[in-house]
């Protein structure tokens, strides 16, 4: 059997219109897929029905396209892992919650808010780190089955072994190493059915045949629970790695009040896809040629071993840089084109 292709993916929550930071997040798995001569999949996260909405879906696919960062594999285009819409893979989550629970890897938990936040606020005062105590892990099915039928609706929580470690190579910030006593038991499954993002995340990711997941520094403490899942499961693991969060020059996440705008904003401030891309590939990215490149050379520049760990500065005299360098190499069509109706009318 031939080797699974090289695969990242670029996937999305559509609760709002993409910024800085998740672009960049997509040219780099774009760029990262490329260098292999591998596959950019996108794949959407809308789990979240009440935040989730098909507009912010359209309008992000609209975003990618216009900045020319094509996938090979994923919603609009389909492929053989379909659907690309994790609101409709319900059945494919039941499938694996359904075995982990037959393995006794998952168990039903009726704890409400209230009483979780109670007991992480106890273990807090007591200098502890917050993690589920384990209340319901011990309930017979009877008494599950009792609760159920007087209306309580559980959760599922994925049931951690005790006494492990859990080690990976994180590509970007080298050896990682947690202990499994540090993490706690965790849900699964909402108590609504939805599943939690790291369950639907790790899950599709192996199933997909992702080899390579690269994201947001935000997310390496969900990396091992993903890893708990996927080995309990026999599913493949990707490779990891965890990229600095963008910043503004506060140190703070970037915001509206740094410049940070959206790619819609962007586009009709008149900015050039090229730009962009160049801004952002070098954005916690080293290159050690400065030169204006299209994608396909960005591409071949692209090393995981030159992403820094410490956090992305953004710095909008540097965005302007690149602008001033597209607009100069712009031909006369895509002068005329960029200067719009407006100019266009006085002419």
């Amino acid at each position: 059997m031939p080797p699974a292709p090289f695969k990242t993916r670029f996937a999305p929550s559509p609760t709002g219109l993409l910024h800085l930071g998740n672009i960049r997040t997509a040219l780099f798995n774009l760029l990262l897929a490329r260098r292999h001569a591998g596959v950019f999949l996108l794949r959407i996260e809308d789990t979240d029905l009440d935040r989730s909405h098909a507009d912010h879906t359209a309008a992000l696919m609209q975003d990618l396209h216009w900045l020319g960062l094509a996938w090979q594999e994923g919603e609009g285009l389909g492929g053989e892992h379909a659907p690309y819409l994790q609101s409709q893979r319900g059945p494919v989550y039941q499938h694996y919650f359904s075995l982990l629970e037959q393995q006794r890897l998952a168990y039903p938990c009726f704890c409400n808010d209230q009483q979780l936040s109670i007991e992480r606020k106890t273990q807090l005062a007591a200098g502890r780190p917050p993690r589920y105590s384990g209340r319901c892990r011990a309930l017979s099915a009877a008494q599950v089955e009792e609760r159920i039928r007087a209306g309580e609706l559980p959760s599922l929580r994925f049931r951690v072994p005790a006494g492990e470690s859990v080690e990976f190579e994180d590509r970007v910030r080298g050896s990682q190493r947690f202990a499994s006593d540090d993490i706690g038991d965790f849900v699964i499954r909402r108590s609504t059915g939805a599943p939690a993002f790291f369950f639907s995340n790790a899950i599709d990711d192996a199933l997909m045949g992702v080899t390579f997941a690269l994201r947001g520094e935000d997310h390496l403490t969900n990396t091992p629970r993903q890893i708990l899942l996927l080995k309990a499961l026999a599913l493949p693991v990707p490779d990891y790695g965890h990229i600095a969060l963008v910043v503004g020059p506060d140190g703070a996440p970037l915001a509206k009040r740094h410049g940070s705008r959206t790619v819609r904003e962007l586009r009709d401030q008149g900015f050039f896809p090229a730009a962009i891309t160049n801004y952002l590939a070098r954005l916690g990215h080293n290159y050690a040629d400065n030169r204006f490149m299209s994608l396909d050379e960005l591409a071949a520049g692209f090393e995981v071993a030159h992403l820094g760990r410490a956090p992305a500065h953004f710095d909008e005299t540097q965005l302007l840089h690149w602008q001033h360098e597209a607009v100069h190499r712009a031909s006369d069509d895509e002068l005329w084109t960029w200067m719009g109706a407006g100019v266009h009318a006085l002419v």
